[in-house]
């Protein structure tokens, strides 16, 4: 993405051999060369001349005409497990890389077909602001229902990701900023139960900084959200490269496992298979360590005090709570000795041989000591029984990944696309008679005011995302409504179009030329978005 207002295209670009028409595009302006073409995507107005592409590397312009670069993604329950084929709207087909032909998907004209394929909004094109319909606004029959589904991409200032790290190791300390090449792009904030947490982007970073600023938080939430590796570093803290799906590389090695639970809850769990086999365990943690027995769990087994004095603040029985700064080492401290949290043991309670288990919460640090005369713990081998036990709490660690959610709010005019009276929308998505998704995957409304939603990029389509250099995120959303609501709310009822055409013609803006398309099956986790709960029930 460069940084400009006005451009001639990127060098080098190959246009594909079916690009999506959007209009027949005219100058706008006496000064502007004849041979170029606005783009009215967004409010940057690219002139783009001939065998170009805009700022975006979304639109074209081929021989006059404005054309999107990129195929509209279809989603089809019928295909095999992960067939994907790029076929046109009309005429011979391609393969995704241009090059191999295809047959195209038959369709025997059948309007069964209709529950059997979805319009999601990749690749679908919009304009900014929406003062037209939205690009694809289907009619289909779901179980004899009459239903419309408006599919548009919207361009999101007000967006952000939020990232869930499965890990113990110390990221940053909350609130501290996040860097991408140097520049802020958001911050650490509140620890969740066995993960760290990013929010990265938003309309401040996109916006409210300088102009590098905003075009390292597209290109990070683009690349974030398209499910490709980005690199952060955090003041104070880590550096992390981060990708969804995957296991987060911390200071340049890979998590593996995500914690059972806190220290006192692997006490909780363990407590009964300890018993008999060691006559103490602490498990250590940046949170809250326990020490079996004076937890809970160890006084209802009667087990023994061990006369251990740990240091830290005590909470409760058993737990105690700051035993060491947080860091990368054991349980998420800074500590790489654990005897080093442990204060003295009580002469009129410890005893020689006394054994005693130290293990973190994943069981990737553990080591197994016995008293000697003088009450000093020294190393010994692990007992087989006890390294059982340790193998068993890593057993039922979760491998550690990356989680990363898109959330958007789909206001301003992103909503006009959709009706002429934007509250009702809003309305009918809060009253449930409206599901929405995005790339066609289940998005997740948050209450109150607007419609912001939630959706996790590994659901979505790959390539979901895209960028303008106002800066702002362009991501797909798609309104799947009964007809008659659809008309309640006040929508673009004569923009209504059967999904046979729209397999046939393509977009809204189609003035003949060849449109592609990109079929995609439904990912198994995926309900199918005009399945019958909530729409239908």
């Amino acid at each position: 993405m460069t940084e400009h207002t006005k451009t001639d295209g990127l060098p080098g670009m190959d246009m594909p051999e079916l690009p999506q028409v959007l209009e027949r595009a005219r100058p706008r302006n006496e000064r502007m060369n004849a041979a170029k073409v606005e783009c009215n995507a967004c409010p940057v107005l690219c002139q783009i001349s001939e065998g170009r592409a805009g700022a975006c590397d979304r639109y074209a312009n081929q021989a006059g005409v404005l054309v999107r670069v990129d195929p509209v993604v279809l989603l089809r329950k019928t295909l095999e497990a992960g067939e994907q084929t790029l076929v046109p709207f009309a005429g011979r087909a391609t393969s995704s890389d241009g090059v191999e032909a295809v047959e195209p998907p038959t369709w025997s004209g059948d309007l069964l077909l209709t529950e059997e394929v979805f319009v999601t909004g990749v690749g679908s094109s919009t304009t900014y602001p929406d003062y037209k319909p939205a690009p694809f606004i289907v009619g289909s029959k779901v179980d004899g229902v009459d239903m419309v589904t408006v599919v548009t991409e919207g361009i999101f200032s007000y967006c952000s990701f939020k990232v869930k790290i499965d890990t113990d190791r110390f990221l940053g300390s909350e609130q501290a900023n996040v860097r991408c090449k140097g520049e802020v792009v958001g911050h650490v904030t509140t620890a969740e139960y066995g993960s760290q947490m990013l929010s990265l982007g938003g309309v401040h970073h996109l916006t409210g900084g300088t102009k590098k600023e905003g075009r390292i938080t597209a290109e990070m939430m683009q690349l974030l959200g398209n499910k490709q590796a980005v690199e952060f570093t955090i003041d104070g803290g880590s550096q992390l490269i981060i990708q969804a799906g995957r296991a987060p590389i911390v200071n340049g090695v890979a998590e593996k496992r995500m914690r059972v639970g806190c220290g006192s809850a692997a006490i909780g769990i363990f407590a009964r298979q300890f018993f008999g086999h060691a006559d103490e365990v602490v498990v250590v943690d940046d949170h809250i360590t326990g020490v079996l027995t004076e937890h809970q769990a160890g006084r209802c087994l009667d087990m023994k005090p061990s006369g251990i004095q740990m240091h830290g603040r005590k909470s409760t029985p058993g737990r105690y709570f700051q035993v060491a700064n947080p860091g990368t080492g054991w349980g998420g401290t800074d500590i790489a000795d654990p005897l080093a949290i442990i204060e003295g043991w009580d002469a009129d309670v410890a005893w020689p041989g006394l054994r005693l288990l130290m293990t973190s919460t994943t069981g990737e640090h553990a080591s197994w000591y016995v008293l000697d005369e003088q009450l000093a713990p020294v190393e010994a081998q692990m007992p087989d029984e006890i390294r059982r036990i340790v193998d068993r709490i890593g057993e039922n660690c979760e491998p550690s990944l990356a989680s990363v959610l898109f959330l958007g709010g789909a206001g301003g005019s992103l909503r006009a696309g959709v009706t002429e009276n934007p509250v009702l929308l809003t309305r009918s998505i809060k009253n449930a008679l409206v599901n929405v998704t995005c790339g066609g995957a289940p998005a997740y409304v948050w209450p109150g005011g607007g419609i912001t939603v939630m959706a996790d990029v590994l659901r979505m389509p790959d390539n979901s995302f895209g960028t303008v250099p106002t800066p702002a995120i362009v991501a797909p959303i798609e309104f799947s409504m009964r007809s008659a609501d659809y008309e309640a709310l006040g929508g673009h009822m004569e923009q209504i179009r059967s999904l046979q055409d729209v397999l046939t013609n393509g977009a809204w803006h189609n003035e003949g030329a060849p449109q592609a398309r990109s079929w995609l099956t439904l990912p198994s986790v995926n309900p199918w978005p005009l399945g019958r709960p909530p729409l239908l029930g």
